[in-house]
């Protein structure tokens, strides 16, 4: 077989962010600081930067607002040759209200009817999508419109006939559908995947598993059937399952600067190691990336790989001269 163009490709919707400075409150804002989000393009990002060979794939509005988000992907290597660009389109935003303890984080969401949401399965690149390594998905798609579930089945469904392996985050949001909702739709598509995320929250929400992080991981496994399974437990780190041993790594001490696409920057690094033959290596990758991810504004985590071995090697901080 010929060797893939890309070792990740992933479809999804990537939005604009808007968020008021830590302390503010939304309805006083007179400024807001803007970054592209969005949990595949993340993920992609990163990878990019750590030197792999990544595509992304979804709509953009053809405007000033969607060349930020191709931007920000180009400037990290990303493949865009998937993008459909829609003159037409609106771009999906949400908006933050960072708050410390006791107050959560507030997220406002305002992406009905965007292009992302609004694709269909036939303008899909489907020999672009499979070109690779790796297909990741996650949850988040599914959940926006009957349309965007579509391309998520037929993704899985062509990924299994043309024997590419997929990786699935559930990356469940609670402001897109109902727990049961989401467990109705989320396990069959993960009855063919190869590599699965969930967070011990989500585990326990939707599929009503808890307990022990090693029981739990095991329960994830028999529910999706995935060759490998890795579970975030918060700040005590993450737990992955390969089907004959687990892993356990401790999460980083951090300074909180960004808590939002943390969870992301965990499966990039996870997926490093993975594309290397190492889950062992892609756990600590793993939290180490999370680490960065929440050192940083912004939901795409800047690094490379230079930097993850450093933070590796040592998490103290200091100058780098």
């Amino acid at each position: 077989m010929p060797t893939p163009t890309f070792d990740m490709t992933t479809i999804g919707e990537t939005m604009l962010r808007l968020s008021v400075p830590a302390g503010e409150r939304l309805e006083h804002a007179r400024r807001l600081d803007l970054f592209p989000a969005g949990a595949e393009a993340n993920i992609a990002s990163a990878l990019s930067r750590l030197g792999h060979r990544c595509a992304w794939l979804g709509g953009l509005p053809d405007s000033s607002l969607g060349r930020i988000v191709a931007n920000q992907l180009r400037m990290a290597g990303v493949n865009l040759d998937g993008v459909i660009w829609d003159p037409d389109g609106r771009m999906g935003t949400y908006f933050v209200e960072f708050a410390a303890p006791p107050r959560p984080i507030q997220v406002i969401y305002d992406r009905a009817d965007s292009v992302a949401a609004n694709l269909q399965p036939t303008q899909i690149n489907w020999d672009l999508l499979l070109d690779t390594r790796l297909i990741h998905l996650t949850g988040i798609t599914p959940a926006l419109t009957s349309n965007s579930r579509a391309i998520v089945e037929e993704a899985i469904r062509r990924a299994k006939a043309a024997n590419v392996p997929v990786g699935f985050d559930v990356n469940y949001r609670g402001k897109l559908w109902s727990p049961q909702d989401a467990a109705a739709t989320i396990i069959p598509l993960v009855q063919e995947i190869d590599l699965f995320f969930c967070g011990q929250g989500d585990a326990r929400t939707l599929f009503n598993i808890a307990g022990d992080p090693e029981d739990a991981v095991r329960q994830l496994a028999d529910l999706s059937h995935a060759q490998t399974v890795v579970m975030s437990i918060g700040d005590r780190g993450a737990v992955a399952w390969d089907g004959a041993r687990f892993y356990h790594e401790a999460a980083f001490p951090v300074e909180v600067i960004d808590r939002i696409g943390a969870g992301d920057a965990l499966a990039a690094g996870i997926v490093h190691g993975w594309l290397r033959g190492d889950l062992a290596a892609g756990l600590r990758y793993g939290v180490a990336m999370a680490a960065l991810a929440l050192s940083q504004y912004g939901d795409m985590v800047t690094t490379n790989q230079a930097e993850l071995d450093a933070v590796l090697e040592n998490a103290g901080g200091g100058v780098n001269r």
